[in-house]
């Protein structure tokens, strides 16, 4: 027995000292705005798309239930037929950009890397797998301990090992730059200050490193990195080295003489990207799950709204002379399981309170985005309304009074299990957990229920 406690000793010891460091992004000399993985370089490319219309997907984190959902969203937009300047597309081929949040970002990311090979391989290869069961069954294998104890690497990167081979194969963001389907956005979390950090070139421009060479699973890795469950994914930062210049709108919201209230997120965001360029004093950049900064995916797009609205120029750089409409779909994957709680005098326990804690926030910020943004297109609509009076009443003739309207236009269609109407049926959706694991029946409700 002594002789077994001592091999096994050993063994430990040896797989201690080889201890894995984490992947280093690579650092860029100068920022190259005409190349990367960057949207506006990348949708004028892709053939037979309508150029006025950009149609976002936003799908949310939920874990496998998010990536089932989101998934299902994807077959209905592939079966659904539209006719674009007389030709007939699926409406998925309109889909521009896909941002993905936690378990969303796998069926972005995804989709961005397999096309429509997706809905023949996606079901097997990730959303009828216990993933958390396999991640956890990883993690106990002795000789994996090496690979996120007591070096740099961390559980999260174990994952993101566990991600490239079951679903992305080694693909890094370089790989996407040639194909034709949307650009996939996964985004993570500034544990230090909250901020999002989105994974593509213009956001990786802050800090003064090179996308393509990152793997699609660690950005997977990133935007599921819950916070104590997993560990978070460390970036080097090495903004303020390449030369980065912000965009147009920075300098209309910067000046305190044309800074009004409107512009308020604008300038908050200015803040976010000024922090990440200080890599003098944030030489290292530790993101954690994108859902704990915006767990449906938009306040990039609300952000990025309000720029456009800050900055003509800005209009111009990100080809919105050319845009016409912008097509906001909310794939919202939120569920709220039913409790007893409050059948009971005594209150929940410590690990209970914690969970609650940290999701009825998240939930809460979530709800009052997608509102702002309903918001948003209720005030574009009362705008062009009053141009349009005011136009009249002038005495301009209905061609004048149209040419007064703004030029770009913005529909927000939000899907979620609260749509369900059978009160069953939806308490069912409603009461899914969030984990990486859905037994068969629920996972294939998931990707069906949309369609119905």
């Amino acid at each position: 027995m002594l002789t077994v406690r001592f091999i096994l000793s050993i063994l430990t010891v040896l797989v201690l000292a080889g201890c894995a460091s984490r992947p280093i992004n690579a650092p860029i000399t100068q920022v190259d705005p005409r190349s990367g993985y960057r949207p506006y370089l990348l949708i004028p490319k892709r053939q037979n798309n309508d150029l006025s219309t950009l149609f976002v997907l936003s799908f949310s984190g939920g874990g496998t239930r998010a990536a089932a959902f989101s998934y299902g969203v994807l077959e209905e937009l592939k079966r659904t037929e539209i006719v674009v300047n007389g030709q007939h597309r699926r409406l998925l081929d309109e889909v521009d950009v896909i941002t993905g949040v936690s378990g969303g970002s796998f069926t972005a990311l995804a989709y961005a890397l397999y096309g429509d090979r997706l809905f023949s391989e996606y079901e097997e290869r990730f959303l009828k797998r216990n993933v958390q069961g396999e991640l956890v069954s990883r993690a106990l294998k002795p000789w994996n301990w090496g690979k996120y104890i007591g070096g740099t690497a961390g559980r999260s990167e174990l994952a993101a090992e566990y991600y490239d081979a079951s679903l992305f194969n080694g693909a890094t963001f370089g790989d996407l730059l040639d194909k034709q389907g949307p650009v996939a956005i996964a985004t993570g979390t500034d544990l230090s200050t909250g901020s999002r950090l989105a994974y593509f070139q213009n956001d990786f421009d802050l800090l003064c490193s090179d996308l393509n060479s990152v793997h699609l699973a660690r950005a997977a890795a990133t935007s599921s990195a819950v916070p104590v469950v997993l560990s978070p994914v460390t970036l080097n930062n090495f903004g303020g080295t390449c030369g980065y210049k912000y965009p147009a709108w920075v300098s209309a919201v910067v000046d305190p003489n044309t800074r009004a209230r409107p512009s308020g997120r604008a300038f908050k965001r200015y803040q976010e990207m000024e922090s990440f360029q200080d890599s003098s004093n944030r030489p290292y950049i530790h993101l954690v799950d994108g859902g704990v900064s915006d767990n449906i995916g938009v306040r990039g797009v609300l952000e990025f709204l309000e720029e456009m609205a800050a900055s003509a120029a800005f209009k111009g750089e990100v080809g919105f002379g050319v845009i016409k409409r912008v097509i906001l779909l909310v794939v919202d994957s939120h569920s709220s399981p039913k409790t007893d709680w409050d059948m009971k005098e005594e209150p929940p326990g410590f690990a209970v309170q914690l969970m609650q804690s940290a999701g009825v926030p998240i939930d809460r910020f979530s709800f009052e985005t997608i509102e702002t943004m309903k918001d948003q297109v209720q005030i574009m609509t009362w705008r062009r309304e009053l141009l349009v009076a005011q136009a009249r009443l002038a005495g301009a003739s209905e061609a004048e009074a149209e040419a007064r309207l703004p030029k770009v236009s913005l529909n927000v269609l939000n899907v979620s299990f609260d749509a369900i109407r059978d009160p069953k049926e939806r308490a069912h959706f409603m009461d899914l957990p969030t984990s990486f694991v859905l037994p068969p029946e629920e996972e294939t409700v998931c990707v069906t229920w949309q369609a119905n």
